[in-house]
């Protein structure tokens, strides 16, 4: 006696009907860098699973992308022109609609288009801000929404260097992502090393099982920290956070030999010395020298925070020690310094000598002596940083 309800729908094809028919995938904006251009691909006499399936070459939608690109291929701007035209219209419509960048899936079934479906895009944390500042300056959505369109941490990834987006990539290993940022430099097992191939010019990330306060000069001079052991509160974790270095704990698939100074992780065998890079926001470790690029508050990010300035009621001060690390606070837009913990000054060169001897002296001439040196140096800091 039940009864029961059917949709039935018939399907369009974008393959069997020759070269009038095709498949694509688009995005109503770029992903990558948040540029206003259409961006996507299609597949003659296809089907959609075709497209993202890499099994053939396709096609760009745009003459632009195509030149840009150096493809062969003809565009669908060139090869069916109507359709393109009506494609763009339901771009622009569909951003209208849904004020945020479409990720859309289309068939062209006998020189007619159908839309199959549309969802938000997602988008790289450089396209999120500018994505976010151009649709304000269009009349889309307001300066608050934008904002309120990036989450704190994507902001705090843009504030440390991170990988190329174009950079070629072999991964190795994986821990937690305990430090955001990416450090590339050579192995080294132990701190005391990693200071100084420092001072002899070199970049290093200190690779331990874990570390210790003992450590503290060598994650100073490193780039970056690597640890098997560990989470994102170990000592590793808390210390890389403190100074700004990028860091990956509890890389477990890896063993360290320092007898043999190796690192093993798999198949894969890295000698001390040997460079790698660390991705201390994805918790990504990656053989070679993978090119980085250093953030700068320009652009859309200036733009973003200038209006996040609106909104806020918060003062922004910073943690900084150190000349270099005041200058870098005040380029990010940092008001004033909430913090200075003097210990810190005297982690670099001769300065943590004089530490020591000030600790260990057996008089107190000589504790006098040192304590007069750690002043000059500490009178010095403060002037340049205040």
């Amino acid at each position: 006696g039940g009864s029961a309800a059917a949709t039935v729908q018939a399907m369009v094809f974008g393959n069997g009907s020759g070269p009038d028919s095709a498949s694509g995938v688009a995005f109503t904006r770029n992903p990558s860098s948040g540029d206003n251009h259409f961006y996507g691909e299609f597949l003659l006499n296809a089907q959609g699973e075709d497209v993202v399936a890499g099994i053939r070459t396709p096609a760009e939608l745009t003459m632009q992308a195509r030149l840009a690109h150096g493809n062969s291929l003809p565009s669908l701007e060139e090869k069916m022109p109507k359709v393109f035209r009506e494609l763009v219209a339901i771009r622009e419509q569909l951003e209208k609609h849904y004020k945020d960048v479409q990720d859309i899936e289309f068939t062209i079934q006998k020189g007619k288009l159908y839309m199959l479906q549309t969802r938000t895009g997602k988008r790289t944390t450089q396209a999120a801000i500018q994505i976010a500042v151009d649709m304000t300056n269009e009349g889309l959505i307001t300066k608050k929404q934008a904002v309120m369109r990036l989450h704190p941490s994507q902001i705090d990834q843009l504030l440390h260097p991170s990988i190329r987006e174009d950079a070629k990539r072999q991964v190795i290993a994986k821990g937690l992502p305990a430090s955001p940022g990416a450090a590339m430099g050579k192995v080294v097992f132990c701190a005391d090393e990693a200071v100084q191939r420092v001072n002899d010019g070199e970049k290093v990330v200190l690779v331990r099982s874990k570390t210790s306060a003992e450590d503290i000069h060598g994650l100073h001079a490193a780039e970056g920290v690597l640890t098997t052991c560990g989470g994102m509160t170990s000592h590793a974790a808390v210390v890389a956070r403190s100074m700004g270095r990028p860091c990956v704990a509890g890389a477990g698939q890896m063993e360290i030999d320092e007898a043999a100074g190796t690192l093993k992780v798999g198949e894969f065998v890295v000698e001390k010395g040997q460079k790698l890079t660390i991705d201390g926001s994805t918790g990504e470790v990656l053989l070679g020298d993978v090119p980085t690029v250093v953030p700068k508050v320009t652009g859309a990010f200036r733009t973003l925070m200038s209006w996040s300035d609106e909104y806020r009621t918060m003062q922004v001060r910073a943690n900084a020690e150190t000349v270099a690390d005041a200058r870098l606070a005040k380029d990010f837009g940092a008001e004033g310094i909430g913090l200075v913990r003097t210990e810190h000054m005297f982690f670099a060169g001769m300065r943590i000598t004089a530490m020591r001897q000030m600790i260990l002296a057996s008089d107190t001439r000589d504790r006098k002596d040192a304590l007069h040196r750690l002043l000059f140096m500490q009178r010095e800091d403060m002037t340049e940083l205040f």
